[in-house]
This record gives C-alpha cells, structure tokens and sequence, in this order.
C-alpha cells in the first residue's frame, strides 16, 4: 500500500478547534544565546549562554564513557547523587531532590506550590527584574501570576520593594543570587532581614546556579539559609561550575515538609544515570574543579578591571558574566561583536550579557570595548 505524501507545509495547514491555553499567549518566548558567526580569519567564540568554556574534568569524562547502560531506565529518586550531595553539603539525603538542571528544580517546585486555585485565583510568584529569562515563562505555565519587581539601577534585588509587594495570594518569592543577568549576589544580611518581613507561609527561593563563582565574603549562602529557616528553598546546578550543561542535572534543598510534595510532583527519570554518575564524579574530584573555576574567575577579574580602567560602569560580577547597560545601544553593540566573532546575549534594549569565557574570546571583547565610545559610563 502506497501513503500519499503531503507536500503542504505543515504550518500553513490549519487545525480547526486546536488552540493552545490561553497563559502561553501572554508569556515571553526563551530565547537561547545565539551561536557565533563564521568570520575568515578569526576563531569565533560563544559568550551568549553563560556555559562554562571547559569541558568537564577528565575524570568526569571517563565516568560519563564508562556508563554504556543507557537501555535502561535511571534511578527516578538519583539516589547514589544525593547520598553524595548529603556529604557534600552536610544535608540529610530526604532533603535534596533532583531536577533538569536548577530550572527543572524550579518548575517542579512551582508545579506544587503555585497555580491557579479552585475558585480562579491565581497565586502570586515575586521575582526580581530583569533576572533570569525562565522565571516568567516557567510561573505562567505554573499557572501562576508574576509579580515583577524591578531592580535598583546598580542592578541589584530592591529587597524592600519586594517584601512590600506580598500580598494574600503570594506564595513563592524567587531571589536570584548571583543575579542573571546583571551579576550582583545578595548578602547575609540582606537575606536575613528580608526573610524577616517575609510571612513564613511563604517559600523563598534562593537561586544559586552560579554560587560556584561566588567570591564576595559577605554574600549569602543558601544552604546555611535553609538550615536556619523552613521556608527556604535552595536551588543549585551542575551546568555552570561542573561544565555539565548539556547533561542537565540540578537541584533543589528544603525541609521535609516542603520535600514531601516535590518529589510528587518530580518529573519521573528527570536526570539520566550518565548525569547522575558525571555529578558524583564532579563532587568526589571537587578540589580539581575549583582550581578550574578559580581560572575562570581569575579572567572575571582581568575583565572587569579592564572595562573599569575604560571608565565603564559594571555590576559587581559574581557570576561567570559581566553586564554592560548599554540601554538603546544593546543592538550596535551585539552586532559590532558579532562581526568580531563573538556572540554575546543582547536582552533588547536594555543590556548586554557577556559571558567569562577562553582567554582570547576575553581579550577580543575589551578590545572592543576599547574603541565603542557608548559604554556605559560611571556616573
């Protein structure tokens, strides 16, 4: 029996009665960091994505190569990862569960703890903003209302705006610290006194995916958040500091009575065994990683003093990234970047993010820097 083909394209093609929910009309799309052009005589170089630019430890490599029972299914509770992270971190096992990366983390807290209500309602998820692209994306699949605060013009959290936007309806706050893009991390202090005009019915999140680049003796560090306050939810990934992007592995830490509903609602088989065994691997040869991100954050520092020395205004970098606010001028210079090979994240007309990447890739972007005379300059 012959199938006829159709050669119509299948986008033009209506679908009577097919429609989408009505939430995904009115959330931003995600858009990933572009990949760099092909220019002649020049080596390209992805700074758009905030991937670390090293490949795993080789002793991660060969976890991942040894692993050839791909035909069956992993471990849904990750159990050998989380036994590793409870020494790790100090945490009892029971209070780590695992995720697709921290924003698989995310979605599987916000899947159990905001929605929309029996009588309509929706509740209220408080974020920072700008800050990480997914947040209003993964609340408005939650079903959930964003509630977006916006930043302090140094590109830091205005904490106070935030405790004063809850309401009766709020039930998660997401602090994103390093915050993505702009690059300041919250303090302890800041946290504290946060936490303390926060009602306890709600969970804060503290996000830290980039808490392995974290310098900055003050800032807060989630864990110890967590064991002091019950409502705290600790967020962490393996993508950045591990180089393990492309395995998606990540986490989340709370208190048994938060836990309890969120591996109800975990995506079943969410970290594959290969994740799984390449994040053990990552934690048991951790002294070698660190002198890898030590590098990484070393060329942070070389970056941003160059920029400085330029007369530009940079967020405090504590991420792997810098923020240059270029404002109207965002286009001009992404594209100016992109005709040197570089790609780089350009968020409209607001900013530009600009990954810590391979030597030469850093040394390429300050020469730019050097001769636009658009910066953003200290005030």
């Amino acid at each position: 029996m012959t199938i006829p083909v159709n050669d119509t394209n299948a986008a033009e093609v209506p679908a009577p009665g097919i429609s989408s929910r009505p939430a995904l009309d009115e959330m931003p799309r995600y858009r990933a960091g572009k990949p760099p052009v092909v220019i002649d005589g020049l080596q390209s170089y992805k700074l758009s994505s905030n991937e670390n630019p090293y490949p795993p430890l080789p002793s991660v490599v060969k976890a991942i190569a040894d692993h050839a029972t791909v035909n069956r299914y992993p471990d849904p509770l990750s159990t050998a990862l989380r036994t590793e992270l409870s020494a790790f971190l100090d945490v009892p096992a029971e209070d780590i569960v695992t995720g697709g990366g921290s924003l698989g983390a995310l979605n599987q807290l916000l899947a159990t703890y905001a929605g929309r209500n029996a009588d309509g309602t929706a509740d209220e998820v408080i974020y920072p903003w700008r800050s990480f692209e997914a947040y209003p994306i993964s609340v408005g699949l939650a079903g959930a209302e964003s509630v977006k605060v916006p930043l302090r013009a140094d590109g830091t959290h205005d904490l106070d705006a935030m405790a004063a936007a809850v309401t009766g309806r709020t039930k998660v706050i997401l602090l994103c610290t390093p915050n993505n893009p702009t690059g300041p991390a919250l303090t302890t202090a800041q946290v504290e006194d946060f936490l303390a005009k926060v009602p306890s019915r709600v969970i804060v999140v503290i996000d830290e995916a980039y808490e392995d680049f974290v310098r900055d003796p003050d800032a807060v560090n989630g864990i110890e958040m967590y064991r002091k306050h019950p409502n705290v939810v600790v967020l962490r990934t393996f993508s950045k500091g591990a180089g393990l992007a492309g395995l998606r592995v990540g986490y989340s830490v709370s208190h048994p009575p938060i836990t309890q509903y969120l591996r109800v609602a975990a995506v079943p088989f969410a970290v594959s065994t290969i994740a799984e065994q390449a994040a053990v691997a990552s934690l048991r040869h951790h002294d070698e990683l660190v002198e890898r991100i030590q590098a990484l954050v070393t060329e942070r520092t070389r970056v941003v003093e160059g920029l400085e020395a330029l007369g530009w205004f940079v967020p405090d970098a504590q991420g792997n990234f810098v923020w240059l606010a270029l404002g109207e001028n965002t286009p001009e210079f992404a594209a100016l970047a992109e005709q040197k090979a570089l790609a780089v994240r350009a968020f409209g007309t607001e900013g530009v993010r600009v990954t810590i990447g391979e030597e030469e890739a850093n040394t390429r972007f300050l020469s730019i820097c050097a001769t636009y005379t658009k910066g953003p300059r200290v005030s």
